[in-house]
């Protein structure tokens, strides 16, 4: 039984370990998204970073070294299923649950803290998810 329990937290522990998010470190989203395809300094003094694992690609904007917004894309350039959206929305959940705000023509979503927003739609020709922090207002 301990044998077990100790195999199950190994897994959790890499699933867990598996996934960057907003907020994280340069560092930890370069070991959760394989291979490094582009780094590009943007006008603003951020920098886009393009990795490419498995069957996505995940654009990537640092601001002082740590993620800000984040956007999924299938490799073959075909929408991403509303499986793999919950999966993307989920692992960017730490500030509570995501909910659908169909205000807009593209697909939005809002985190429960007010901290971050979602919007799956066109992004530079192909469909894909962008999760990004919204700054807090002066």
């Amino acid at each position: 039984m301990k044998q077990f329990s100790l195999i199950v937290l190994a897994i959790l522990a890499t699933l867990i370990c598996g996934w960057a998010n907003l907020g994280d470190g340069s560092d930890k989203v370069d070991d959760s998204y394989g291979n490094l395809v582009q780094r590009r300094l943007r006008d603003d003094g951020t920098v886009s970073v393009l990795y490419h694992k498995d069957r996505y690609l995940y654009e990537v904007i640092f601001a002082n070294g740590r993620s800000v917004s984040e956007t999924y894309f299938n490799v073959k350039g075909t929408d991403l299923s509303e499986k793999e959206i919950t999966r993307f929305l989920k692992a960017n959940a730490a500030g509570g649950t995501w909910t659908p705000d169909n205000t807009a023509k593209e697909r939005r979503f809002k985190r429960g803290d007010g901290k971050a927003e979602a919007t799956y739609g066109n992004v530079n020709g192909r469909p894909g998810l962008t999760v990004r922090e919204l700054r807090a207002k002066p």
